[in-house]
């Protein structure tokens, strides 16, 4: 396995082969976005083509690629298929993952506006368009361009949970969705202890503050602090590393993850195999969907008031605490233990072969 990315922004997740993101901060920044308002030329994304390019022979000869998004390489669209097209002509198999903003995702949700998402808070005026170009550029023309040349060349598309699925539902190069794994052999599950005060985290990434509605959990936490000083302990962190996150969270009985998702992310899924109560997505479609009686997350809404009066019964009620954080920890084993997802990929890949070119 050869695993390529930028690393995530501050997360820093490791990989293979990392592309370095020139052009993106300092004096730079401003002479790429400057370029780019003028004449529509975006500088880092020909760096990122010429790292590409430069290494292409590590990006060749695989059995199947996976790409994780449209816009997998985060370019412009006609670097972006550049770069794709190298992947289609030197690889065996290629497939496509929505588990982000994606042209058919974006578009159902602006056809949807009712339904829960992140085009939500944008919608309603709290984020602003040039904060929101990572969703609205796959509105453009030449992304979807993108979409159709994908579409056209990869053997299928998987999502991750249902907040992909549900807009992919009756399309012809869906092949079905494969839930998050989650390595339970390297994430330690430990049974919630209560023994004096309830330990409530809520960690703060700046580039997604509206988008997972970190503002409703800030007010829905100052509604508790006022109230229950003496019951609960508030640890909030900034836009930190992905490792020094997980630590900071390790002491919670009660992580606030999103509140604009059906299904729960990656950072919730981890939560949860270790016993923690997660506020997330937890919508109807999705304990539906895995046939939930119990449950094994608390379902987050864009609402203050609501959520403060779940956090006050699970403070007023702490064996419910318990209760849930064993739960998900159940339903992680059961539903997203990496040896099963890894069987299903290889499943699906050993199944479908691109498509017959014309």
């Amino acid at each position: 396995m050869f695993l390529v990315g930028y690393g995530d922004s501050f997360k820093d997740y490791p990989v293979d082969f990392k592309f370095e993101k020139k052009w993106q901060s300092g004096i730079l920044r401003i002479i790429n976005s400057g370029l780019y308002r003028t004449t529509g030329f975006e500088v880092a994304s020909l760096i990122s083509y010429l790292q590409f390019r430069k290494n292409k022979n590590l990006f060749a000869n695989f059995d199947v690629v996976q790409l994780i998004n449209e816009n997998s390489f985060y370019t412009q669209p006609f670097f972006e298929q550049k770069m794709l097209q190298f992947l289609f002509d030197n690889n065996k198999k290629v497939f496509l993952l929505s588990c982000g903003d994606d042209y058919i995702n974006v578009k159902y949700h602006f056809e949807n506006p009712m339904v829960k998402s992140v085009v939500q808070p944008y919608l309603q005026g709290k984020i602003e368009k040039s904060h929101f170009q990572g969703v609205l550029k796959f509105r453009r023309k030449s992304f979807k361009k993108l979409h159709t040349f994908l579409y056209e060349n990869i053997c299928g598309v998987i999502a991750t949970d249902l907040d992909y699925h549900l807009p992919l539902i009756g399309n012809p190069k869906y092949l079905g969705m494969i839930a998050n794994p989650v390595n339970t052999e390297k994430i330690a599950f430990s049974p919630l202890e209560i023994s004096d005060k309830i330990n409530i985290f809520l960690g703060i990434n700046h580039e997604s503050y509206y988008k997972k509605g970190i503002n409703y959990f800030e007010e829905a936490l100052e509604i508790i602090k006022n109230k229950y000083a003496d019951k609960v302990n508030i640890t909030i962190s900034r836009s930190i590393p992905y490792e020094q996150y997980i630590e900071l969270y390790d002491n919670a009985h009660i992580l606030l993850d999103q509140a604009f998702a059906k299904d729960q992310g990656y950072n919730a899924l981890e939560a949860m195999a270790k016993g923690k109560v997660v506020f997330t997505g937890a919508e109807i479609e999705f304990t539906d969907y895995y046939q939930l009686e119990d449950r094994v997350a608390v379902n987050a809404v864009p609402n203050a008031e609501a959520l403060a009066t779940e956090l006050e019964h699970l403070i007023l009620h702490p064996e419910e605490i318990k209760s849930i954080g064993k739960n998900a920890f159940a339903f992680i084993k059961k539903e997203h233990d990496f040896i099963k997802i890894a069987e299903k990929y290889l499943r699906i890949w050993k199944l479908n072969e691109f498509p017959a070119k014309k």
